[in-house]
């Protein structure tokens, strides 16, 4: 198969879809792969590691698109790209369609197949392609935290930590998946005062017993919600419902009760946002206040470190985008973790939980691929 690697064009965006190690496996496989000149610059990996490799180096993203049967990105296409899709090409990227209308109409009139990489599940029910960049984004979560809080970006001047003496930054964690664990682990290893929200009671116990008491956890009701929020110097957004937008957790009229330049983290503005309040921002200028609360909303949180970011992403997607360019189309119809991720076909909408969101009309992966 010919596989696609443009360079991403969001802001401040300098992850890449393929690493030279990932290209390399895809050519030992038998497979062309094509890439945009300087794609991996933010990586560090120039055009001739890519030729190393096997690869072939294109000069514009409009040759990538024209040659490619696949197109391996990380971030959902641009107007600029969507419009260049065609019947019959698979797209293999993260998608995000449930809050983003204007991308499902696009992809939807290309009549492409675009597999999300947030969606696509493995044997145990949980999000393989997901995991990595939320195990980023958790982490990254409190980098930026910390950041927002000083007193010179807004925030209330709190070091999370703390030092001897003096009580450390209260940090409240709402979701206890992946994102939350990780966030919730680098407040921990901060030193900060952390407390986890989740409403699955089995999760809260596997939280208890991974952090030995040194975060606390609570069960999900809108009264812990509100009292833990009111009391926190930061509250991390760590929601997810796959595919679905983020449900709103924190509303405007609670912000008036909080801590006058407290932080909130949403990592799920990619779904939408768990916070009323949040839009998306850019790492070029990444937080905005709201009734004096400071709000930090970047869509692309890995972005930032984009060589570690790329790394653990291809090695999650390496096997999946493999069966893709084996089997094509047929990958999908056979393995049922490949169907999961399958939100577009032929001008379909593919994932109930995206047409839902949109109020658009759902059709059965069966129904689409005949």
């Amino acid at each position: 198969m010919k596989v696609g690697v443009p360079k991403e064009i969001k802001a401040h965006e300098y992850r890449v879809g393929l690493t030279p190690g990932a290209v390399r496996e895809y050519v030992a496989a038998g497979h062309r792969v094509m890439i945009e000149t300087n794609a991996g610059a933010g990586i560090g990996a120039t055009d001739d590691d890519y030729r190393i490799v096997g690869g072939t180096i294109l000069p514009s993203a409009a040759e990538v698109f024209a040659s490619s049967e696949m197109i391996v990105k990380v971030k959902e296409p641009q107007p600029s790209e969507w419009c260049q899709l065609r019947e019959n090409q698979i797209l293999f990227t993260y998608l995000h369609l449930a809050p983003d209308p204007d991308q499902a109409k696009g992809l939807l009139k290309s009549g492409c197949t675009a597999i999300a990489y947030e969606t696509v599940t493995d044997p145990h029910g949980g999000l393989p392609l997901l995991a990595p960049m939320s195990e980023v984004a958790g982490r990254l979560a409190i980098e930026a935290a910390g950041s927002a809080l000083k007193r010179s970006a807004g925030g209330r001047g709190l070091l999370i930590g703390g030092v001897p003496g003096v009580q450390p930054a209260r940090i409240v964690v709402i979701g206890g998946g992946v994102v939350g664990t990780h966030a919730a682990r680098m407040a921990v290893g901060l030193g900060a005062e952390v407390t986890i929200i989740d409403r699955s009671i089995l999760r809260l116990r596997e939280l208890d017993e991974l952090f030995e008491g040194r975060a606390r956890t609570r069960f999900s009701t809108i009264d812990s919600v509100e009292e833990e929020v009111f009391a926190a110097d930061v509250v991390i957004g760590a929601v997810l419902v796959p595919g679905a937008s983020a449900p709103k957790l924190v509303r405007r009229s609670m912000l008036s009760s909080m801590r006058k330049r407290a932080v909130l983290v949403d990592v799920a503005i990619d779904q939408g946002g768990c916070f009323e309040t949040s839009h998306p921002t850019t790492h070029a200028d990444p937080t905005y206040e709201v009734d004096g609360i400071i709000h930090y909303c970047v869509a692309n949180m890995p972005g930032a470190v984009p060589l570690t970011s790329s790394q653990a992403l291809n090695n999650a997607t390496l096997p999946f985008g493999l069966a893709l360019a084996n089997k094509g189309f047929s990958a999908v119809l056979e393995n049922p973790h490949l169907r999961a991720g399958l939100n577009v076909h032929r001008g379909r909408l593919t994932y109930e939980a995206v047409a839902e969101s949109l109020g658009l009309p759902f059709s059965p992966i069966d129904q689409a691929a005949a």
